[in-house]
């Protein structure tokens, strides 16, 4: 695995790569890696000729500096597990390579911008906006592969895709989960061991709520959330809803004919989880 610290030298890589008619397919992170993100490699191998992984803690997307200081690096086993998995090019850039100057641009989400992530972390998105858009139009992937995890991320990336008119093809990939249930997330590794446990409970409540969606309503399976997560001293929820699986617009009733999504965001302690699952 070839690793670049500098879009110059990434360029310059790609470009003898693309005049072979090498696919290129590209996988964006955070780093703290773990399988949910080499998941996401493996898909990439079998649909690309060439995997890229980009590790960089953006900080434009943080509109909490707790959180961006305490979000996890592991590079050395990062650039491990990539290699192991058969990465072959990992870019690891300086904020100042990715952000030279300033990056004033404003990216209108228009009503994912209002709703759920949107509503509670305000500006996240456009962060999320300026550094793909960057990483899209230097590396100039044919596929570029996001885990589903970050339900509305995907559909905001989509969007950002179409607005810029990119020659790109946005894959959604399946959540990963550990044994007991828990959506795979680098902020997991910030759990102690008792928070630990008690995020575990997340897929569970979330799995009754669906039933309950089917049987008795969106309401009442709102209401279910609130007070389980209630009887919980360290937990604190966020949000809980239900909302069309295309659009994001929260619903009120279920329809079968539709394809419908449950999202949650939730504290355990200091650290905040989000997950969902899709109601059949």
């Amino acid at each position: 695995m070839q690793v670049f610290k500098t879009q110059i030298e990434l360029k310059k890589k790609l470009n003898e790569l693309k005049e072979k008619n090498q696919t290129i397919g590209f996988v964006p992170t955070m780093g703290a890696l773990h399988m949910g993100h080499i998941s996401l490699i493996n898909y990439s191998k079998q649909q690309s000729d060439v995997t890229v992984c980009s590790i960089f803690v953006n900080p434009t997307q943080f509109n909490n500096a707790e959180d961006l200081a305490k979000y996890p690096k592991t590079p050395t086993e990062d650039i491990k597990l990539l290699e192991d998995a058969g990465c072959d090019i990992l870019y690891m850039p300086t904020v100042d390579d990715v952000y030279p100057k300033n990056d004033t641009r404003h990216f209108n989400f228009g009503y994912l911008d209002t709703i759920l992530e949107g509503a509670l972390r305000p500006g996240h998105f456009n962060g999320v906006g300026q550094v793909v858009s960057i990483f899209l139009e230097v590396i100039q992937p044919h596929k570029a592969f996001f885990g589903s995890k970050d339900y509305q991320q995907v559909m905001v990336v989509k969007d950002l895709v179409k607005q810029l008119k990119l020659d790109v093809e946005i894959i959604a990939c399946p959540i990963l989960r550990e044994m007991d249930g828990l959506a795979m997330s680098s902020r997991n590794t910030r759990l102690n061991e008792q928070e630990r446990i008690i995020a575990s409970l997340i897929p569970k409540m979330m799995q009754q709520a669906n039933v309950i969606v089917k049987q008795r309503g969106i309401e009442e399976a709102k209401l279910f959330i609130t007070q389980m997560v209630s009887t919980v001293s360290i937990m604190n929820l966020d949000y809980f809803e239900v909302c069309d699986a295309n659009t994001l617009m929260p619903l009120s009733t279920f329809n079968t004919n539709n394809k419908t999504v449950s999202l949650i965001a939730v504290f355990v302690g200091k650290v905040r989880l989000i997950d969902n699952w899709m109601i059949d």
